[in-house]
């Protein structure tokens, strides 16, 4: 049996029928046993990395999530071994040459690395360390600008000269054009291998009248990276068409398609988007990386009253769950981390989604496909069939739909799903709107959710600033709001401060890094089942809302802006 789940099994945190089971699994699917650990959420990495280094007698070294290796250093051991042989190399003090190792007894790393060591002429010291520390040191391989130029060097030593662009070619022509030339797979390879480093959602391949212009999104913002000549735009698009399984000799029309592939050892898919213009096809890759876009439900910033709410209702067996805002604000984001969150051996969760973006470990996913008749309404009627306990349906876009999601809450279900509202109140008359009749929603509803998605602040270089008057009198009105518990709980003093980013090398110099919600959410009570047995008053529903202490979007968010996590500016926006 693996060392490490002996470990765990002698210090009773697993069962010996679940330590063979997982032997067995390691066995059969040919993985390793800490994947498996990690993936059940038996183990975090942390926990596996103190195991191994208690156990060997190795101590264990961990990065910070903005840690950069020296250049110099990392490239003592080249990428390829690294990725290969999952080591790093961490310093040099003396002749001594620190090396990270995820697995410190794979015997093929070992003879790498002493290889590496007798070449150097040094002694080395192995750590261990995580998965995520090799994918934090890993970005100090980047050399985004200088691939590109090695791309078009070769090029410009083969002398090729690309077909015109205003012509539709051949499937045989198309193909043959791509294979002829292998820089431009290296090209694309680039993009994507760039785009999932630099932690964005999105990459743009667009033509322009005399260029192409790459663009990624990140954090929400899009940042050109690129400019190539217009020329070359058909065989990039051959070659994202071919990975995706597109029609590459189809130009005229919009075409959307798929792949995966592997990218600095994680296995990333893609959801391609091609849209013919007056130039050129333009090309929108959707990069769908669980690391950054799967969140557990701590991780996506609900507070105070809001997590109590939501914390109360998925203990429920039945109930609808829904989760409101515009297009772009994370509602999927939400969903997947509550379903993460509500996943057990025990339970059964069906979801249907259009289109499946991540897929997680113990769902049951389904993809709709409206054109062969397969919609959310008629999908939901086939998941009542398959004895779930949670249906996660995408979104609820029409009458049927919402009726149909409405039955399995009252049938003993819990249901998670998506709206078009502006705020949580919007919820109930959204849905009478649909055709529900009211006196279906107290026994149905369970809790109403809306967010936003903002920008956070970079931590690296962050400085605290007084807000203008006008501000601060926006921050009073909003903490005098708060309900009176809160107020008592979290004592906000004066003068207020809040905080902006200055710019940095860690954050591009922009001064945010990464993004966060704003949520404000509310729950089915008895009070509220009688405001709407009356009819749908909005004034009435919200001092319902009040009365049960609800934190709103810009009182979440403005509590956010105190702590310095988020901008002032940004919440006000967003929320006035």
């Amino acid at each position: 049996m693996h060392f490490v789940l002996e470990y765990l099994l002698n210090k009773g945190k697993i069962s010996k029928a679940l330590a063979e089971k997982i032997q067995k699994e390691s066995d059969v699917l040919e993985k390793k046993i800490e994947e498996i650990l990690v993936e059940r959420e038996i183990s975090s990495e942390d926990e596996i990395a103190k195991i191994k280094s208690e156990i060997l007698g190795v101590p264990y070294r961990f990065l910070k999530k903005k840690e950069k290796i020296p250049s110099e250093i990392l490239n003592l051991i080249p990428e390829e071994v690294s990725k290969k042989y999952q080591v790093i190399a961490l310093g040099k003090k003396d002749d001594v040459l620190e090396v990270g190792m995820v697995y410190p007894k794979d015997e093929k790393a070992q003879d790498i690395l002493r290889f590496i060591a007798r070449k150097l002429n040094l002694d080395i010291k192995i750590y261990v360390v995580r998965r995520k520390d090799l994918e934090i040191a890993w970005r100090g391989y980047e050399l985004f600008d200088k691939e590109i130029s090695e791309v078009f060097e070769e090029l410009r030593r083969q002398g090729r000269k690309f077909r015109p662009l205003h012509r539709i070619i051949s499937l045989e022509e198309a193909t043959g054009v791509l294979t002829e030339e292998a820089p431009i797979i290296k090209l694309v390879s680039v993009f994507l291998k760039y785009g999932v480093r630099y932690q964005a959602s999105d990459i743009h391949i667009e033509p322009l009248k005399t260029k192409i212009r790459v663009r990624y999104r990140i954090d929400g913002t899009l940042r050109t990276v690129a400019y190539l000549p217009l020329e070359i735009l058909p065989p990039i698009i051959s070659r994202i068409k071919i990975l995706s399984n597109l029609k590459i000799d189809e130009t005229r029309i919009p075409q959307d398609g798929r792949f995966s592939t592997i990218i600095d050892g994680k296995e990333i898919d893609f959801r391609v988007s091609t849209f013919p213009t007056a130039v050129g096809e333009k090309t929108a890759l959707r990069i769908l990386d669980p690391e950054v876009g799967l969140k557990k439900f701590e991780e996506l910033g609900v507070i105070l009253t809001n997590r109590l709410i939501i914390e109360r209702a998925i203990k429920k067996p039945f109930g609808m769950i829904l989760v409101t805002g515009p297009t772009g604000c994370g509602k999927t984001t939400t969903l997947y981390a509550l379903t993460q969150k509500l996943k057990s051996e025990e339970k059964n969760i069906v979801t249907l989604e259009d289109p499946i973006e991540y897929f997680i470990e113990g769902l049951n996913q389904s993809q709709i496909k409206p054109e062969i008749g397969y919609s959310f309404a008629s999908g939901l009627r086939q998941i009542l069939r398959q004895d779930p306990d949670i249906i996660m349906v995408g979104e609820i876009r029409d009458e049927e739909t919402a009726a149909l999601a409405v039955h399995a809450a009252l049938t003993g279900h819990l249901v998670l799903s998506t709206l078009h509202t502006n705020n949580a109140i919007g919820v109930i008359p959204r849905l009478v709107d649909m055709g529900v009749p009211i006196y279906l929603l107290p026994s149905s509803l369970a809790v109403m959710i809306a967010q936003r998605l903002v920008p956070k602040i970079c931590p690296f270089c962050k400085e605290k600033v007084k807000p203008d008057p006008e501000t601060e009198k926006i921050i009073d009105e909003s903490i005098e709001s708060l309900p009176e518990k809160l107020k008592n709980r979290i004592k906000i003093e004066k003068p207020y401060f809040v905080w902006k980013g200055k710019g940095c090398p860690k954050c591009h110099y922009r001064g945010i890094s990464g993004r966060i919600a704003i949520f404000e959410a509310f729950e089915m009570t008895d009070n509220l089942a009688k405001i709407i047995s009356k009819g749908i008053d909005e004034e009435k529903i919200l001092e319902e809302t009040k009365r049960q202490g609800m934190l709103t979007m810009r009182q979440d968010g403005i509590l956010k802006a105190l702590k310095g996590i988020v901008p002032i500016e940004i919440i006000l926006r967003e929320t006035e």
